[in-house]
């Protein structure tokens, strides 16, 4: 199933005014339980650090989590980078139509490359790490990119029916992905290697995430890797499951998963 191609869509349908695209990171923050997760992350690492911290989002794609972050960062400054040089282009012209090129910066790279040292206070990466070969070196330049203290916040599927595998004969619900999901032993023991510590993992998307992500995001992209002409009844179809996602997502994100589809990551350098 590709992936790309709809979000690709998606995103040039929201990225002609200002006002399309902040509805467009509206939509996205409130529909998606991963926006859910790295908002209430974000505000507990935040509330630790200085009100002037210096933030990486790694894999920014459409800028949603630079935009949430630059509110909750008011005094400090954001790097969004991505390999995707169309993304960062898009990023590069919302944020200086809103006014923040003065916080905000963005660039195309390759992750195996960043070669920052001691810059960064939080390091995004949200659905990253399963499109990345050379984990172990991204790792490295993770840890290398923080200043001590810093801190790295990692959303990915868990080998738990992430990426909708839940046995060795399926595949991937998302053909760009690389892995189909870490155990929470490996991407732990990934992280320890590259020199980090206080390594907290939790699972996300439990049995209400799980069914929140398939009527939010899995049949409708089925949908429209069919034909672009679903786009015409996705707004009934977002009328009608939207409060029912809602509900689901409130319940997992306030919850305690002994498992589940995703995995939320911390590390501290």
């Amino acid at each position: 199933m590709k992936y790309d191609p709809v979000k690709k869509t998606l995103g040039k349908f929201f990225s002609g005014s200002l006002f399309m695209r902040k509805l467009f990171y509206w939509l996205l923050g409130i529909l998606l339980l991963r926006a859910w997760h790295i908002k209430k992350t974000l505000k507990k690492v935040s509330a630790d650090m200085k009100e002037s911290a210096k933030i990486l989002d790694a894999g920014c794609g459409f800028g949603q989590y630079t935009w949430q972050m630059q509110k909750m960062n008011k005094n400090g400054s954001i790097k969004g980078v991505d390999i995707d040089s169309e993304h960062i282009r898009d990023c590069e012209n919302f944020f200086a139509k809103a006014g923040l090129s003065n916080r905000v910066s963005f660039q195309t790279m390759d992750l195996t490359a960043l070669n920052d040292t001691d810059c960064y206070d939080i390091i995004l990466s949200v659905d990253v790490m399963e499109h990345i070969h050379d984990d172990l070196t991204v790792f490295q330049n993770f840890y290398n990119a923080l200043n001590k203290g810093g801190v790295l916040i990692i959303s990915t599927p868990s080998d738990k029916g992430g990426s909708d595998v839940h046995d060795e004969n399926d595949n991937s619900f998302i053909d760009e992905h690389v892995r189909n999901g870490y155990s929470a032993e490996d991407i732990s023991e990934k992280l320890s290697i590259a020199g980090f510590g206080d390594i907290k993992v939790a699972y996300t998307y439990g049995k209400a995430g799980s069914v929140s992500w398939l009527l939010t995001m899995k049949y409708p992209i089925k949908m429209l890797n069919v034909s672009h002409l679903f786009f015409i009844i996705l707004p009934v179809w977002y009328l009608i499951f939207f409060p029912v996602s809602l509900i689901l997502n409130y319940i997992d994100v306030n919850s305690t998963h002994k498992t589940g589809t995703g995995l939320l990551v911390t590390a501290a350098k």
